[in-house]
């Protein structure tokens, strides 16, 4: 984000985010939507801004009964210009065909569904696939997870989330990339382009949507749809940088955030979405809101009634107004009141058009929706060969002490709810996964492993009755029946697979929790089996980072496999028994204890950063280190890997010039593998304080048993720049750190001067 910006006024004065300006930043006008726009009456414009949720149930006999009634009538009379939730080739074609001949003006729907990590081939959870680091990958699977939803007649998904987060308590972690602003804007540009292709028009593709805007991930507490306290160089420098990246790489739409940010909810807030957005960042796309969040302006206590909540919304800059019933009711009678200027409207319903016309819909309503296409395309086998290799490179080897990994032994016990669980490995969000589909642990192991004696117990039970619409998922906190055949079946084996973490919809929207350890009697579990036989690779099922204090401090091995989709059991079997040799790299921060939360490997350093021994004066709990668990950038591998000191191509830079940054990586083991080599830099004083160290570049490279690899970094004006003290965005000299190593800790340093 370069060039000055007037940030401070969000902070400084709240006028502008309530006035009723209504200065807009029109799209470049193209000729056949302003030939349309100008046939259209004013309800059909306010249709346009419209988005229902619905079924195939609107064309058949449930049509004429209650809001089914309403939205009946909307879809035929041009009211309507965008629907989520209506799935099926068959589906959609009857919908548009209603649509597009019953309408005066035949404007098509845009069809639009939640599709996060797949649409029926599932794959990581974003989370989960963000510890590949591997971008290409997952431009790869959000393809293919377009592929799919646009077969099925799906359009538009609302994806990536690029809601940088440092708290894993929030549910939603999940659906991100995690705590780091630069490795989230590469991944959300990756999506972006996954999602989107080249061309929107070609059938293959839909049209992606940056969300939240902005600030979600930093909900206080971690609860869902909290309110957001943030101070204006963080939103700047830390939130910010992924969207203004989606937007310079052509995202089709923008979303609401729910929260507020110093008490102006993102979805009434003139300066992201008007200002920011669409005058500064000339973004010329739509922007939808949130499930309801503009009908949510009344209890967020910012309008009286939703009259003024669609006034607020519309002027801020919200484009389209999801299941929230504000605009379709009272547009009208604003703009005739004189309320509102109808020319925010036609300033909103170009960018709906526009997306439209990209998606080709305006020349073919119905491109999207082929039945052969469909059936085609669905769980292809391709399909699910990429979702098995995007689980295994997910994996992350967190310990494996006495090489208990690659598995060797020949009689090995799998213990612990999750380990026959053909659901939970989808995960949340899971689109139209099938529930039951994912292949377990279980059936991985042993179809890869056929001659090694496999014994089996369930030990505790975890979930009862959970669903995509459960806001609680129950846990078995009493039922100690399963210990005693866990503990057996543990004895008699040489080898014990632990299978334990989250179920499924423990994790996601709506799923904060105040506690991260392992829930129910999973621990107690653990520790009975340890009692009998230490010998024990816990593989661990979660959405979110862990509390593990006793899990790291006893348990020999351990790896992190998060929620990794339909081909999980297959993907962690492969890492296992050493098919494929773990690259992952931790996205986000494990906490030692939820009494560290936030811990995030890009603090800033305070006045009091640490002292001589046995004083106390300085920033730190007396219960506990300050270190993370597991640190950002961590992972293992079953190669070891030996870094040089680190080398610059000169200890002075100039403005404009750049700095070569070079670092020797060795292979000191006997087993190829992949490392993620991470570049770090610090800038030591500035005229704010700055973090202690920022991720500005990572390569991702195989390098064979025994081989040494030179990397270069390239380090220029931009790698250095920030929004400063005056909140404009550039350099400043002085001295800065450079660190290069394998995860955010372990590092070798090197320092230069700009000039």
């Amino acid at each position: 984000m370069k060039g000055n910006s007037v940030i401070y006024s969000l902070f400084l004065s709240t006028s502008l985010f309530l006035t009723n300006c209504e200065k807009t930043n029109e799209p470049v006008k193209n000729n056949k939507i302003e030939n349309l726009l100008s046939q259209m009456t004013l309800d059909e414009k306010i249709g346009q801004l419209n988005q229902y949720s619905i079924g195939a149930e609107l064309t058949g006999p449930g049509a004429k009964e209650g809001i089914n009634k309403i939205k009946y009538d909307h879809l035929k009379n041009g009211k309507v210009g965008s629907v989520l939730n209506l799935l099926g080739a068959k589906n959609g074609r009857e919908t548009q065909k209603f649509v597009v001949e019953e309408s005066r003006l035949g404007i098509p729907l845009i069809t639009s569904y939640d599709v996060i990590h797949g649409y029926k081939t599932m794959f990581p959870i974003p989370l989960g696939e963000s510890a590949s680091w591997d971008l290409e990958l997952m431009e790869n699977t959000a393809a293919v997870a377009a592929k799919e939803a646009a077969a099925a007649g799906v359009m538009w998904t609302f994806a990536p989330m690029l809601d940088i987060s440092r708290d894993p308590r929030w549910g939603r972690v999940m659906e991100g990339a995690g705590e780091d602003t630069y490795l989230g804007t590469e991944i959300g540009k990756a999506r972006i382009r996954g999602f989107q292709g080249n061309d929107l028009s070609d059938v293959a593709t839909i049209a992606a949507c940056a969300k939240h805007f902005a600030g979600y991930g930093f909900s206080e507490g971690g609860r869902d749809y909290n309110n957001v306290y943030l101070g204006k160089h963080q939103l700047l420098n830390t939130i910010l940088p992924p969207f203004k990246a989606a937007a310079e790489t052509g995202v089709a739409t923008f979303m609401n955030a729910f929260n507020d940010i110093d008490g102006v909810p993102s979805t009434a807030n003139e300066y992201l979405l008007k200002d920011l957005l669409k005058e500064e960042w000339a973004y010329d796309g739509a922007v939808v809101s949130d499930w309801g969040s503009i009908a949510e302006l009344v209890p967020h206590g910012v309008a009286k009634d939703s009259a003024e909540a669609a006034q607020m919304a519309i002027t801020a800059g919200s484009d389209i107004d999801m299941e929230g019933y504000t605009y379709i009711r009272n547009l009208k009678q604003l703009v005739e009141s004189g309320a509102i200027n109808e020319s925010l409207i036609d300033d909103a319903v170009r960018r709906v058009l526009k997306l439209k016309e990209d998606l080709g819909l305006l020349d073919d309503p119905y491109k999207y929706f082929d039945e052969d296409r469909e059936k085609e395309v669905l769980l292809n086998p391709t399909h699910l060969a990429l979702s098995r290799e995007a689980g295994r490179k997910s994996i992350v080897l967190l310990k494996n002490e006495g090489d208990l990994l690659p598995l060797k032994a020949k009689n090995i016990a799998v213990i612990g709810p999750l380990a026959k669980d053909k659901d939970s490995p989808i995960g949340n969000w899971r689109a139209q996964g099938e529930k039951g589909s994912a292949i377990s642990l279980y059936e991985g192991l042993t179809e890869a492993l056929p001659d090694v004696n496999f014994s089996y117990a369930q030990g505790c039970k975890l979930s009862i009755g959970a669903n995509d619409f459960a806001h609680e998922v129950e846990i078995e906190n009493s039922d100690r029946s399963g210990f005693k055949e866990a503990v057996e079946v543990a004895k008699k084996s040489e080898l014990v697979i632990m299978n334990l973490g989250e179920p499924a919809y423990m994790s996601g929207e709506a799923r904060s929790r105040s506690e991260i350890g392992l829930p129910g009697l999973q621990l107690e579990l653990l520790k009975e089996v340890y009692k009998v036989n230490k010998n024990i690779v816990l593989v661990l099922m979660n959405g979110r980072p862990l509390t593990l204090q006793w899990e790291a401090e006893n348990i020999p091995a351990i790896l992190e496999a998060w929620h990794l989709g339909s081909m999980a059991g297959h993907a962690i079997a492969d890492v296992l028994t050493g098919k494929y040799n773990p690259s992952g790299k931790l996205p986000m921060t494990f906490p030692r204890s939820v009494g560290q939360i936030p811990t995030y490997y890009n603090h800033k350093m305070t006045g009091r950063p640490s002292t001589e021994p046995g004083m106390v004066f300085y920033s730190h709990n007396m219960d506990i280190e300050n270190s993370p668990q597991y640190p950002f950038g961590f992972g293992l591998s079953y190669s070891t890997f030996e870094y040089s000191p680190v080398s610059l191509s000169k200890n002075e830079m100039n403005m404009g010039e750049e700095i070569t940054v070079s670092i020797h990586v060795k292979n000191t083991s006997n087993v190829d593998g992949e490392e993620v080599v991470q570049l770090y830099i610090r800038d030591v004083v500035g005229s704010i304080t700055r973090p202690v160290k920022e991720l500005k570049g990572f390569k991702k490279l195989m390098i064979k048993a025994g081989e040494s690899v030179q990397i270069d970094f390239e380090i220029g004006e931009e790698d250095l720049a920030f929004y400063r003290k005056d909140f404009t965005f550039g350099t400043e000299p002085g001295d800065f750190e450079v660190f290069v190593g394998t995860n955010s800790t372990d590092v070798q340093t090197a320092t230069f001067k700009l000039n």
